[in-house]
């Protein structure tokens, strides 16, 4: 039976950046498509009126593109009501439950600081805001798997595992999600996409700005807990799991998981850390600060399909390009035909998949030479490119919460199986290693991938050879 629509939404954090940031543009264009037309009760500390929030709202959707429908942004002004107090006063949930009026299924969305998500959730539980209401919660889903196992006890205290939405933004993404549909729609991959025909996986995920004004987060997090646990761990997941039985999401979360519950615990020696030269010197980053702007690790999952493939997981901030990809290495062939088939440099044929900061899927395979020597070089052929008109991952997400589909979001016991992995290295490793910026990380990470044929820098431009 089709889950019933979410009636309100009630945005705890609505004067944040978050908020201003994501969340505003997202309601923008839902109300565009006419997919937004339930209140939405603004809810944070600030004495705030209507009307400033109104301008709050107005400078979101300035910022993000500009008001190009206004018949659409002024009913979604129209949408919004406030609610100022604390988090932790039973006087707050009485105001919202007031605001909400006639509303009797709610989507709670916590775009506020970790620390307080706990806090938030147990007042809705006593409030009697949760019944037939769902949650949405902001990664980080904890900082360890003794505090993720903490806030799901929590969560799930309050709201059942169906009602509970962890939004991480990045599985909202268009390219994301055509891994997905690629992987399984095509029946050419299944015969080769196992540990006989696959050499290595490498996933770059780079930045080439530094923390900006979000050192006292990176202080608490670093790039392991960031970006590592989440973002690339999803990528290894869709491209690892097992084919689920059907579309149902709760088919695809149990294979996710499997592939979590797989994964080798990570050892300090499978883990390099780097640090951008003048990191210490960003405001909120202690002068003897040995947390990580830059990861790589070797990664490896002990299954059937998979056992003995490496997986190499990268990321940093102030590295040389901002752009996202994946390679996908296979073997080279089992016999020599041709003295150039396996070649004693570059790599062998490979799946690429470029997510960012434009889409495109290419198998690179070798081609012959015109002329009387079979002689060839490795060429790409392009699968797929970026496709105009996606919904941005916030509009997804929000639109997927508040109807109660759960396909694009993490499940718990999957939050939980992700941070076992990385939990013996999250206090015991070696320290970081100094890069310069605009440089590809610390040399150390070359040597964790060098029996393997070194990283794939991803280019500017979308071509790679």
């Amino acid at each position: 039976m089709a889950a019933s629509h979410s009636d309100a939404l009630v945005l705890f954090g609505v004067t944040g950046d978050l908020a201003h940031k994501m969340i505003f543009p997202a309601l923008y264009a839902m109300a565009k498509r006419s997919d937004l037309k339930v209140p939405v009760i603004g809810v944070a500390l600030p004495n705030w009126s209507l009307e400033r929030l109104h301008k709050r709202v107005t400078d979101s959707i300035k910022r993000s593109g500009g008001i190009d429908n206004k018949r659409a942004f002024q009913q979604l002004l129209s949408l919004f009501k406030y609610v100022s107090g604390d988090y932790k006063d039973p006087n707050t949930f009485a105001a919202i439950k007031s605001a909400l009026g006639k509303a009797r299924r709610p989507a709670h969305y916590l775009a506020i600081p970790p620390p307080l998500f706990e806090a938030v959730i147990k007042q809705l539980g006593t409030a009697k805001l949760a019944e037939h209401a769902r949650v949405i919660v902001e990664k980080p889903f904890g900082r360890d798997l003794a505090s993720a196992k903490e806030l799901n006890e929590v969560a799930r205290s309050v709201f059942p595992e169906d009602s509970i939405f962890r939004i991480d933004h990045y599985l909202g993404k268009e390219a994301i999600m055509n891994i997905l549909y690629f992987r399984f729609a095509n029946s050419f991959l299944e015969p080769i996409w196992n540990r006989g025909y696959i050499a290595s996986v490498q996933i770059t995920l780079s930045e080439d700005f530094g923390v900006e004004d979000r050192g006292p987060f990176y202080e608490s997090a670093g790039c392991l807990r960031d970006v590592i646990e989440n973002h690339l761990f999803q990528l290894v997941a869709l491209l690892a799991m097992e084919p689920p039985s059907d579309r149902d999401f709760g088919a695809v979360h149990r294979q996710k998981a499997n592939v979590f519950r797989a994964m080798r615990p990570l050892t300090r020696d499978d883990l390099v850390r780097g640090q951008y030269a003048g990191y210490r010197k960003e405001p909120g980053v202690a002068k003897n600060s040995d947390v990580e702007t830059f990861c790589a690790m070797r990664l490896f999952i002990d299954s059937w399909r998979w056992a003995g493939v490496p997986w190499y997981l990268r990321s940093g901030k102030y590295l040389a390009d901002t752009a996202t990809e994946i390679l996908v290495e296979l073997k080279a062939p089992p016999q020599k035909l041709f003295a150039d088939s396996a070649p004693q440099t570059g790599r062998t044929n490979y799946l690429r998949f470029r997510l960012s900061p434009n889409s495109a899927i290419a198998l690179a395979a070798r081609v012959k030479l015109a002329g009387k020597e079979f002689v060839g070089e490795q060429r790409e052929l392009y699968l797929l490119e970026e496709q105009p008109g996606e919904e941005a991952p916030y509009e997804r997400l929000l639109g997927d919460a508040m109807a109660g589909d759960g396909a694009l979001f993490t499940r718990e016991d999957a939050v939980e199986a992700a941070w076992a992995v990385i939990d013996p290295v999250l206090k015991t490793h070696h320290r970081v290693r100094p890069y310069q910026r605009g440089s590809w990380g610390p040399k150390e990470a070359d040597t964790l991938i060098g029996s393997d044929g070194g990283w794939h820098n991803p280019r500017p431009t979308e071509a790679s050879g």
